[in-house]
């Protein structure tokens, strides 16, 4: 990918613990170059404008809506995504209690959901709901009524206590 004059920057860049090096024009988004570079597709597109939260990652440990960031900006960064918080054998303390909550339908901003309730449980260990959905208020979900979610973020940050695992990322 390249810009209309088909200038390219190299960038380097640690995702999930992987160093990169890579070749992007320079309007090229962190969202694009983590599905498109990367086939990384957890991170889902949903807006375009930074408005609905599904495409939130983790930048040098602070949630960020990748849609809004440009990779270049990555350069030299740690960028953690939904595929690098957990697996399907070793679920994130989070990950495991939005399915316990069942604090999802649909799926699709899920993982924006959980990457940004991460960073809420990482900023404040003391949280209530009115805290939670503050925190949240840059997430939108289309299927839920929220309460789940909520719930879920409250039991993800007590599981993130109770498993040691607060420490940011980066």
């Amino acid at each position: 990918m390249s810009d209309s004059t088909g200038q390219k920057i190299e960038i380097t860049v640690t995702v999930n613990g992987e160093l990169h090096g890579l070749s992007v024009a320079p309007n090229t988004l962190l969202v694009t170059l983590l599905r498109e570079h990367l086939g990384l597709t957890g991170t889902h597109v949903g807006c375009d404008t930074s408005q609905c939260g599904a495409c939130t990652t983790h930048l040098d440990g602070a949630a960020v809506k990748s849609c809004s960031v440009l990779a270049v900006q990555a350069d030299d960064c740690e960028v953690l995504t939904i595929e690098g918080l957990g697996s399907i054998e070793n679920l994130h303390p989070m990950q495991a209690a939005f399915r316990d909550c069942h604090a999802l339908q649909c799926g699709f901003c899920t993982p924006g959901m959980i990457m940004q309730a991460v960073d809420i449980a990482q900023q404040s260990s003391n949280l209530d709901a009115q805290a939670i959905r503050q925190g949240l208020e840059g997430n939108l979900c289309r299927c839920t009524g929220y309460q789940n979610i909520v719930e879920a973020v409250a039991e993800g940050a007590s599981m993130m206590v109770a498993t040691n695992t607060l420490a940011r990322e980066a």
